[in-house]
């Protein structure tokens, strides 16, 4: 099990993001129209959000900084490390 939410790519976590807050924005926007069934819609949102807005946004800052940041540990002191764009 990952212990992050980052997305592979930038773009398909800001997918996720339109289908998630899309879906969860519909089902209470359609209640009017079509009753209750639209409320079908709220889990729809919240597996493409993973489970929370909170947790789709802390993958978006994760997608955006992956391969970026390294922590750098040297005689018991850590920091980060800006690393350059495909050195791994």
């Amino acid at each position: 099990m990952r212990n992050d939410f980052a997305s592979a790519s930038l773009s398909r976590h800001l997918a996720r993001g339109a289908i998630g807050f899309g879906a969860a924005i519909g089902s209470f926007a359609l209640l009017p129209v079509v009753g209750a069934i639209s409320l079908l819609l709220l889990p729809v949102g919240l597996v493409a959000l993973r489970g929370c807005p909170t947790c789709w946004t802390i993958g978006l800052l994760q997608t955006l900084s992956r391969g970026r940041w390294r922590r750098s540990c040297t005689d018991g002191t850590c920091q980060l490390v800006t690393t350059k764009p495909g050195a791994a």
